[in-house]
């Protein structure tokens, strides 16, 4: 049987999800800076990991958990800035690679969120 062909079974890498939350936010005025902090803090809430200051991540185990979720980072949006979210497959994050001063390295490893035993 082809791999094409395999049925996708509950924890497959193809039905667990990522989330990738980016942000630009204006940080001039004391309020626009309150405004992202409290942006990040609902994130983590939320139980994405900070990637970079501005990048969070969060591993979701289906495509619905994930709708769930981006409609509660839809409610925390603040009035201003610029926001993205990327949804993609465990299989694709595996192929994500990574650099530190030039040299491909591994990733850090996660604090164990989605760990099942």
């Amino acid at each position: 049987m082809k791999d094409e062909e395999l049925p996708i079974t509950l924890m497959s890498g193809y039905r667990i999800m990522w989330m990738m939350v980016m942000f630009d936010l204006p940080v001039v005025e004391k309020e626009d800076r309150a405004q992202a902090t409290r942006f990040r803090k609902e994130l983590l809430d939320m139980g994405f990991q900070m990637a970079q200051y501005s990048v969070y991540m969060r591993c979701c185990v289906s495509r619905e958990r994930t709708d769930a979720i981006v409609a509660k980072v839809r409610a925390e949006l603040p009035p201003g800035g610029n926001v993205a979210v990327l949804i993609f497959t465990d299989k694709q994050y595996d192929n994500m690679l990574y650099f530190h001063a030039r040299k491909e390295t591994t990733p850090i490893p996660s604090d164990g969120q989605l760990a099942l035993f």
